[in-house]
């Protein structure tokens, strides 16, 4: 099961049996808010992504890409060899290198503003650099409604029941319902916990198959 963009809407109008204009109209804040709620309450391999640049000789900002959320990791090459930068605050950036006309070879990165890195000390040449990141990908209401995403495809139900209990919010419906959905969009989190934070993070050979013990 999955759902297309148009589907999904559909889908939410057929649960509530609600076609009035305004509540038409707020279907993508629905759906919006549910994809906002996963996106940081469940980690997934979908969530990360991989960026390439480079830093500037003396400069030591660094800019981060425009769907940046949260870094795994930062690192860049240098002899051939594969070198991680350390994620701190940036007062440790700026307490370790105090003087921005001081260089060498990054050591500490620091999240500095919502478009900028603060690289620590700066950069005494060009490095190319590899970032690791948390990142928000394209809501499934920006891809029309053929259009399908990541979640709509493989987390049907949560997108589902996520979206129902912002439409019931918003049409104030009653509490009983909203706790069926709420309900349903549990067990489907916790579904989703299960495969992000387990299955997609390890394997049966590092780890040994689960057994449940017999009934």
């Amino acid at each position: 099961m999955s759902f297309t963009y148009g589907e999904l809407k559909q889908a939410i109008q057929d649960y509530t049996e609600n076609d009035e204009t305004t509540f038409v109209n707020n279907l993508p804040v629905f759906i919006r808010n549910a994809e906002e709620k996963l996106l940081k309450m469940v980690q997934l391999t979908d969530f990360r992504n991989n960026a390439t640049g480079n830093t500037t000789a003396s400069n030591p900002y660094l800019n981060c890409p425009s769907d940046f959320l949260a870094p795994f990791s930062l690192s860049y090459t240098s002899g051939g060899e594969k070198i991680f930068v350390d994620y701190k605050d940036v007062n440790f950036v700026q307490t370790f290198a105090p003087d921005a006309s001081s260089t060498g070879a990054p050591r500490y990165y620091a999240f500095f503003d919502r478009d900028n890195f603060l690289i620590g000390p700066t950069p005494d040449q060009e490095y190319t650099v590899e970032l690791h990141y948390f990142y928000r990908p394209a809501s499934l209401t920006t891809l029309g409604d053929s259009g399908t995403s990541w979640l709509s495809e493989n987390a049907p139900m949560a997108m589902l029941y996520g979206s129902l209990m912002e439409a019931y919010t918003f049409m104030k419906g009653e509490q009983d319902i909203l706790a069926l959905y709420s309900q349903q969009y549990q067990m489907s989190l916790a579904g989703m916990k299960q495969f992000g934070e387990n299955k997609e993070v390890t394997d049966d050979y590092r780890t040994g198959m689960l057994i449940r013990p017999k009934q």
